[in-house]
């Protein structure tokens, strides 16, 4: 369990104690949560889960020490780079600059909230962070995700070929986070991040964090959009979420107007894409080139 996060509670938030708290009560808050929370009491298992998480990070001071130093050092300015290619394997050919379009919106946010410009090393401080408003941190969250989903994409190989923050037609805000061409068929993904665990009901996803949102919804309507515009086909739709906010590497959940949507950990994420959604149909390579013209001819993306 990570709390690092933009949106993520940190430790302390978790246990309910302020980062100043002595030992003496950051054990008491812990022995208080761990009550409040226990299965076998009424309490919701994940945030149990949660709360024995953030113990770990602060219970001892050693521990807290290390956490406390490593929320200070937290870097989120500069886009993730995907890591270089091991040996001399040929990489995905791709288009676009994941996480650009979140990233000027976070900082255009962050002004307006402040009422004055902001370098982007102050936008990116972990303090001022912390202290954005919600939607403001939840745009920048979004911005990782969409990184670090695009360093798992690059690496598929050179069968592949991905398009981050593609758009057909003048609104931006109704973009693709990713479309992904390969020999198990065109995907469409939204990264995402919570901050938080989420489960599912009917085809979406739900939870805490999640709140009214439809992220599942949403996905399926944009991918339906550049269907129509480019006349092409997708075998399914991918919503991306960090490993700890999912009990599972793959959730399955079922298909919407002959679309197959899933859920997924973003470490499962290369194989799923590799193998294909079960019951997605493959693509012949004839079929490919026809796909990858299409939207190349009908689509565009935001960053290049």
């Amino acid at each position: 369990m990570t709390f690092e996060g933009p949106l993520a509670a940190s430790a302390y938030e978790v246990l309910g104690v302020a980062a100043s708290a002595s030992d003496d009560d950051l054990r008491r808050a812990y022995r208080l949560r761990l009550r409040e929370t226990h299965p076998d009491t009424g309490g919701d298992a994940s945030l149990f889960i949660r709360v024995q998480h953030a113990w770990e990070h602060v219970g001892t001071a050693s521990a807290r020490e290390a956490y406390d130093r490593g929320r200070e050092d937290v870097s989120w300015g500069a886009p993730r780079a995907s890591a270089p290619a091991s040996g001399t394997r040929p990489r995905t050919k791709v288009y676009g600059q994941a996480g650009g379009w979140r990233r000027l919106n976070y900082l255009k946010m962050l002004t307006d909230h402040l009422g004055r410009t902001v370098t982007a090393r102050e936008a990116y401080d972990p303090a001022v962070v912390r202290h954005a408003p919600w939607e403001a941190r939840r745009m920048l969250a979004a911005a990782l995700a969409e990184e670090s989903t695009a360093a798992a994409i690059a690496e598929l190989g050179i069968g592949f070929t991905a398009w981050n923050d593609m758009v057909v037609g003048a609104d931006a805000a109704q973009k693709l986070d990713h479309a992904v061409l390969g020999p198990s068929g065109l995907y469409g993904l939204a990264s995402d991040d919570f901050g938080d665990t989420v489960r599912f009901r009917q085809g979406e996803v739900i939870g805490r964090a999640v709140g009214g949102s439809t992220p599942v919804a949403d996905l399926l309507g944009r991918i339906r959009r550049m269907s129509r515009v480019s006349r092409v086909r997708f075998a399914g739709a991918i919503l991306i979420l960090p490993d700890d906010d999912l009990d599972e590497p793959v959730t399955v959940l079922g298909s919407v107007r002959g679309v197959l949507a899933a859920v997924v950990r973003r470490s499962a994420l290369r194989t799923v894409l590799r193998s294909g959604i079960p019951g997605a149909r493959p693509l012949g390579v004839t079929e490919a080139f026809d796909v990858r013209t299409r939207l190349t001819q009908t689509a565009r993306v935001l960053v290049p």
